[in-house]
């Protein structure tokens, strides 16, 4: 059963594809997933990635503190530039172009682990990269967001911050709890964890495509190709990054992996409750299809270079 439930769980860039496809085309499927519900989904995925967290996985940033301050840095350095360049560059319309610069802003993402698995990179160091760069997005993504997006629109960056805190530092912290006082049960949970945010990740997103389905047709040219930029982006200019300071191919790959993959979930939270065009989340969706497919092709890619 629990190899099973890996299988589905490792299968989550097709749910996520599927998901955005059917959505365009039959929106009430997926729509009925939203207001609260997106927010809980979000603080489900969140709780469940607080659950594999231990006190182990964060006295191993102690351990190897150089190239998680990398992973860090390059995640807040490189995807909020990316974002606003690619923005200007394609002259995406404001909602679209605050959208992309919002996303850019968010964490890596909690798929990056499984990516970074798949890929025969550095697990254990990839999950303390997305830990601290979730922590680390209390502050930077309401701060880096209003620097970038705050000559389109007006920014509450204040709004943002406590959003922030909510539906991502209270859920984690929580798990981390559980994991720690109510081990058995954690134990008992943790096989059906990961598919259930697969699956939550899956709603979240193909509920905000449906909502917008006829304005992304509409746009469907310039955000589907900002979005793959940003990350096509992210993911080549991160193993560069850590090649640069010399680092070997598993550091350069889970560094590429991080810095690659937002929490694009993050990002639709953020963006239907701090601006006022809906339009604003649609990029952050299309976001997790995007990164949830190159992230795998790059992963097998890796794998596939290994064998040979």
């Amino acid at each position: 059963m629990t190899r099973v439930l890996g299988h589905l769980t490792n299968a989550f860039p097709v749910w996520v594809l599927i998901g955005g496809i059917w959505a365009l085309f039959q929106p009430q499927v997926f729509t009925w997933f939203s207001g609260p519900w997106i927010v809980w989904g979000l603080a489900v995925i969140m709780l469940g990635m607080g659950i594999t967290l231990t006190v182990d996985d964060f006295k191993r940033v102690l351990v190897m503190p150089r190239p998680v301050a990398l992973g860090f840095v390059a995640q807040f350095l490189i995807m909020p530039l990316l974002g606003w360049g690619v923005g200007r560059l394609l002259n995406l319309d404001p909602p679209l172009a605050v959208g992309l610069i919002l996303v850019s802003c968010c964490p890596g993402g909690t798929a990056s682990n499984v990516v970074a698995y798949l890929a025969r990179a550095n697990v254990a160091l990839s999950v303390v990269m997305t830990m601290c760069s979730t922590f680390g997005a209390v502050f930077m993504t309401p701060l880096l967001t209003q620097f970038y997006a705050g000559t389109i629109v007006h920014v509450d960056a204040w709004g943002l911050f406590m959003s922030t805190f909510k539906v991502v530092v209270a859920p984690v912290v929580l798990g981390v709890a559980l994991n720690r006082l109510a081990p058995r049960v954690v134990g008992w949970a943790m096989p059906a964890a990961p598919l259930l945010s697969v699956i939550t990740i899956t709603l979240i997103c193909a509920s905000i495509i449906g909502q917008s389905s006829a304005a992304v047709k509409a746009s469907a040219m310039s955000l589907l190709l900002g979005v793959g930029l940003l990350h096509m982006g992210g993911f080549a200019l991160g193993y560069a990054a850590a090649r640069v300071f010399k680092y070997d191919q598993l550091i350069a790959r889970t560094v590429s992996i991080e810095v690659g993959m937002q929490n694009s979930g993050l990002g639709v939270v953020l963006a239907r409750g701090h601006f006022a065009d809906p339009l604003t989340a649609v990029p952050c969706a299309i976001s997790s299809v995007f990164h949830s497919v190159i992230g795998s092709i790059l992963a097998g890619w890796w794998r596939l270079k290994d064998r040979k």
